[in-house]
């Protein structure tokens, strides 16, 4: 359900997002967010760590087993591969 809440903009630009929404959305000093301008109407979201999201295809792809093995990779291709 949607929630309307007022907030009002400091001498420096900026809007404090109330302390129950962040604890509800688990927000954090330091999170990254992403303002999108639509006419006269501002949204914003929380921006998704790439690495993360990087990270979860990845273990995706593995599962599925839609990985190789860069070293068989390099051995099928004549590249030298390091024991190391």
């Amino acid at each position: 359900m949607a929630q309307v809440i007022t907030v009002r903009m400091d001498e420096k630009g900026r809007l404090t997002i109330p302390k129950r929404i962040r604890e509800e959305l688990g927000v954090r000093p330091g999170d990254t967010f992403v303002f999108r301008r639509d006419g006269d109407v501002l949204h914003y979201v929380r921006a998704g760590n790439p690495f993360e999201a990087l990270a979860r295809h990845a273990v995706r792809e593995y599962r599925a087993g839609r990985t190789k093995d860069v070293r068989e990779l390099a051995r099928k291709r004549g590249i030298p591969v390091d024991a190391q």
